[in-house]
């Protein structure tokens, strides 16, 4: 019998519940078929959790999730809950907690999946985006004088320290050494004008770059990158960034490679305990109707498989999205795939 993994299952809100149930059904036939076992904890953080006990998270979060290999999350948000409250008091609390300090974003276009881009195809749209993922305009550093006055003032503070820059930076060329494809990164900033925290960054990049002679390296400010990602996304293989750029640019990265049904994610601490979701978010409106995209939350799960160390069990459902978004599904969006969410994650068990 090969290994045992003990999964933190945090289904969400909206529609996550749905999306985590096909995830776990792939998971559940990709772990028969590759002889591993698979052991889930349930646990009911979330807006309808806030909405009956007034808690955002219990005391015990961090210590109960630490106890195990990973997390499995599906979405966070609430439509009756105020933006912020569950985003800060779980995504944002957990992953400083769980020192989660890279966030990793593959852009992967799959073959017969429409892209927005003009002439480009699987062959164009292959890159990653490493994103500094506990630092930056997130830290929660600033604060607010005179609120609600004409005088209101409103500080929000950019902290980026040597450790965090470093290590993000470390991992991206890493990852770009494993990856083996272009072995190319490209340092995503604003040196022009953001001059000290980028200066941090364009310095350090260097200096770590002198112990990857086989990882070409590269520049581009945040708005040029937007450009190249839209008019070359060929030119891209890793591309190393701060918290908040990173936010963005993985958002234009999912509308390249088809959309949100498709896009996933990991909060990743090389040392400890990561978290892997659907980028999607909770998208209330389709709760309940059997009509979003599970593949999203699927693919979240191969990734988790993937830093487990079960690689090749991950290839198999890489290859079983691969397959059902070829030769299956009539779109990704949400109502549109010509099958169910139950189905969909059906039909990728089966290819497995």
């Amino acid at each position: 019998m090969g290994k045992t993994y003990k999964i933190a299952v945090i289904p969400g809100d909206g529609t996550g519940p749905e999306v985590v149930a096909e995830g776990l059904k792939v998971l559940r036939a990709v772990a028969r078929k590759f002889n591993f076992t698979l052991q889930f904890t349930h646990l009911d953080y979330g807006g309808d959790r806030y909405l009956r006990t007034g808690e955002v998270l219990p005391a015990d979060a961090v210590s109960v999730l630490t106890n195990h290999d990973a997390i499995f999350l599906g979405a966070i948000g609430h439509p009756d809950v105020r933006p912020g409250i569950l985003e800060k008091g779980i995504l944002l609390h957990l992953r400083f907690a769980l020192d989660q300090y890279i966030n990793l974003r593959p852009v992967v276009l799959y073959p017969k999946v429409d892209t927005p881009l003009k002439n480009k195809g699987p062959e164009d749209i292959d890159f990653v985006v490493v994103r500094e993922n506990t630092e930056g305009l997130y830290a929660g550093a600033g604060g607010v004088l005179k609120k609600g006055t004409p005088d209101e003032v409103a500080i929000q503070e950019s902290i980026n320290t040597r450790k965090g820059v470093e290590r993000c930076i470390r991992f991206a060329f890493e990852y770009a050494r494993k990856r083996n494809k272009k072995k190319k990164i490209t340092l995503c900033g604003k040196t022009n004008v953001l001059t000290f925290a980028f200066d941090l960054w364009e310095r350090t990049f260097y200096e770590v770059a002198k112990e990857y002679p086989d990882i070409a390296t590269d520049y581009a400010h945040v708005d040029a990158t937007c450009m190249w990602m839209v008019k070359n996304p060929e030119w891209f293989d890793v591309i190393v960034t701060d918290n908040m750029f990173g936010d963005i640019i993985t958002d234009l990265g999912a509308m390249i490679q088809g959309g949100m049904g498709i896009a996933a994610g990991g909060n990743i601490n090389p040392e400890g305990v990561s978290m892997f979701e659907p980028i999607g978010g909770s998208a209330p409106k389709y709760t309940g109707k059997n009509v979003i995209n599970p593949l999203a939350a699927i693919c979240a799960a191969q990734m988790m498989i993937n830093f487990l160390g079960e690689e090749a069990a991950a290839r198999a459902m890489e290859n079983a999205v691969k397959s059902v978004v070829a030769e299956k599904l009539q779109s990704l969006a949400a109502g549109k795939m010509g099958y169910g969410t139950k189905e969909v994650g059906d039909l990728v068990a089966s290819a497995l």
